[in-house]
């Protein structure tokens, strides 16, 4: 995998995003050519048009990214990438024209966007049918070793047999006596040199994956593997790199404290993050205000009650604040006490599930950015009913208070919507891997992929 910003980006991902970028360039170009011999004009020299091309080749791929044109489903499924390349190709050339309204003389010419449009559909279409089955290939996946014959590798095993897995496990290594849950594993005894094992198998990494480590570590052994340029890492850290998440399962007080993560560098960082949150909510409010004005009255002739909906929540350190939100449901809704949304809950007025459906229910959630209590990424603020039942049932749960909550997270866009304990527990991993990883770049990527959230409704309720 690729680190960029302590993020981890899939090889074969890395490697078809540098393909697709200059392949949208080479569009554009031919866009730009075919359009130029219609009209009868000389096509000139690429380079006095670099940065049009650049900045055409920049919005599509923004645009390709928030859709998700890279997500596992895309690189599986030609049909779905397909459907994917045409949303984000259109809103790719709906950003460009906004540039160039904007900013005359920085993109290509409106009248040659339509060639632009069809070249790199043809193009990014024809790259995915020749390297498909290619990028998936074990030529992109790196060769692991498991130490473990027990529950943790048995898991690995099921991670790497996914279609979209970086990996391939090569072999298993039984480190102790006891019957091994892999019945493939080989019996550490049965191996004189387990470096050389290592080197024959052409293993890039190797993973400790020991159901019980006290005096079972096979220090030695991963001392010479690791002096020969072998990766070596432990289970939990394996796990949050593949997967996004921290893995609440295996995890302890140590590995949190002494694993990369949760860096000092978070000052610069944090004013980054709030002078987006200011300019972008200001921008955002302006924008917005007459949606929510509308939908606020269609609310109230909707139903009884306030248009807007307060609630507590808990914030940044555990400090309590107010949401504000257009109100969805009815007023009673909650008369006998804090309850989890549900699925098709009865609760939620007629405009309510429109509002839902299209997230508008959340644009009042803006005043609360711009007054610093909230931030447009980051976990979700959860009820302080919720919050005192969640903290006794899930470990770590208080550390996800340790950042500001935001209206959108990497729990969001990663996991589908869930009102109960064991949803709270997956959602707790992804909100604890961003707390560990943050960086403007992973606000970044969460922002835009947010967008395709909204457009297909992934998660709504």
């Amino acid at each position: 995998m690729i680190r960029l910003f302590k993020h981890y980006i899939p090889n074969a991902v890395f490697l078809l995003g540098i393909i697709d970028f200059w392949l949208l360039v080479l569009a554009g170009e031919l866009g730009w050519v075919v359009r130029a011999h219609q009209i009868g004009i000389d096509v000139g020299y690429t380079g006095d048009r670099l940065w049009p091309l650049l900045t055409f080749a920049v919005l599509v791929q923004t645009a390709m990214v928030s859709v998700g044109v890279y997500g596992s489903d895309a690189l599986r499924s030609m049909r779905y990438a397909t459907a994917r390349l045409m949303v984000a190709v259109s809103l790719g050339i709906i950003a460009l024209s906004v540039v160039y309204f904007l900013i005359p003389g920085h993109t290509l010419w409106r009248s040659n966007l339509f060639y632009a449009m069809v070249f790199s559909m043809v193009l990014l279409v024809g790259v995915r049918l020749v390297l498909g089955g290619f990028l998936g290939t074990a030529a992109f996946r790196r060769r692991v070793l498991v130490l473990g014959a027990g529950k943790r590798a048995d898991r690995l095993r099921k991670l790497g047999e996914r279609p979209e897995a970086g990996f391939v496990i090569v072999g298993y290594v039984a480190m102790s006596t006891q019957h091994p849950l892999i019945e493939e594993a080989i019996s550490r005894d049965a191996l004189p040199n387990l470096t050389r094992f290592v080197e024959n198998l052409g293993v890039s990494e190797v993973v400790l994956a020991l159901e019980e480590r006290r005096n079972a570590l096979p220090l030695k052994d991963l001392l010479r593997i690791k002096t020969t340029g072998v990766h070596v890492n432990d289970f939990s850290t394996f796990v949050e790199r593949e997967t996004g998440r921290v893995d609440l399962d295996t995890v302890n007080p140590s590995w949190l404290i002494f694993s990369d993560g949760f860096s000092s560098g978070r000052m610069l960082s944090g004013a980054i993050k709030r002078a987006f949150d200011i300019c972008a909510s200001l921008l955002l409010l302006a924008l917005t205000a007459p949606i929510i004005v509308v939908f606020a009255i269609l609310v109230k002739l909707d139903s009884k009650g306030p248009a807007f909906f307060r609630q507590t929540r808990v914030g940044l350190y555990g400090e309590t604040f107010n949401l504000i939100k257009l109100r969805s449901m009815r007023t009673d809704a909650e008369a006998g006490g804090a309850q989890w949304a549900a699925k098709n809950d009865p609760r939620v007025t007629r405009i309510g599930r429109l509002i839902r459906k299209l997230r508008i229910d959340e644009l009042p959630q803006t005043w609360t950015v711009l007054k610093g209590q909230m931030s447009f990424v980051g976990p979700r603020p959860e009820r302080p009913e919720f919050v005192s039942d969640l903290e006794e049932h899930l470990p770590y749960y208080a550390e996800r208070h340790m950042v500001k909550p935001g209206i959108t997270g990497w729990a969001q866009i990663n996991y589908p919507y869930g009102a109960s304990i064991e949803d709270s527990r997956h959602k707790l991993e992804y909100d604890l891997y961003y707390a560990k990883n943050y960086t403007p770049f992973l606000d970044l990527l969460i922002l835009l992929q947010t967008l395709r959230v909204v457009l297909w409704h992934e998660g709504a309720r």
